[in-house]
């Protein structure tokens, strides 16, 4: 096993988690209005999505990487309805409203998130890309791809880590008028990636 190949996965890992997104937008909302953990959460979701993709990618499973690929149009259907509603669902919110269970409030927010990092199937080709360029997924070389694939967790993990502790340090400056202007805004954002991904479907069409 290439131990380099952890820091490889590390780097592809938190590269493609660091752009500004939904899932971003989302990670940031839930840290302020939710607290640390929700956000945390949302994070793992899209983190735990992008291993799935780098495990398909790395170990060469063509037959399902190839499946996500040729419904790609149903899946970007599937998660744009699902931004558009979460977004209108955020907007609408009150902020004053109290967290009754936080721990299914976390597994809300990582199952959400994960769902929809799942529906851009776009991500895998990026996956296959990136490890065909490294010589996995061809060779039947599992150490090296289960490494990599275990950096990619660890670094688009990372990512998120350091994202919501840096939100997190203005929680407590966050007060109840400011919070709802945030889900406003954070609303209107996530149902205009949504818009996007829907109108993306009809010109490809």
């Amino acid at each position: 096993m290439d131990i380099s190949f952890l820091a490889k996965g590390l780097i592809i890992g938190f590269s493609i988690a660091a752009p500004v997104g939904p899932i971003g937008i989302l990670c940031i909302r839930r840290c302020l209005s939710q607290g640390y953990w929700a956000g945390f959460f949302t994070g793992l979701g899209a983190a735990t999505a992008d291993a799935l993709y780098g495990f398909i990618a790395g170990f060469g499973l063509t037959i399902i990487s190839n499946y996500l690929v040729s419904q790609e149009m149903g899946l970007k259907l599937m998660g744009g309805l699902f931004l558009c509603y979460l977004g209108f669902k955020i907007a609408s919110e009150k902020p004053t409203q109290a967290v009754a269970n936080p721990s299914k409030k976390m597994i809300s927010a990582y199952a959400s998130t994960f769902f929809l990092t799942i529906t851009n199937p776009i991500t895998i080709l990026s996956f296959i890309a990136i490890f065909a360029g490294l010589g996995l997924g061809i060779k039947n070389n599992y150490w090296d791809a289960g490494t990599l694939v275990l950096g990619v967790f660890l670094g688009s993990a990372l990512w998120w880590f350091i994202l919501v502790s840096g939100v997190s340090l203005f929680q407590d400056r966050i007060n109840t008028h400011t919070l709802q202007w945030i889900n406003r805004i954070s609303g209107v954002i996530i149902i205009g990636f949504g818009l996007a991904a829907l109108f993306s479907l009809m010109t490809e069409g």
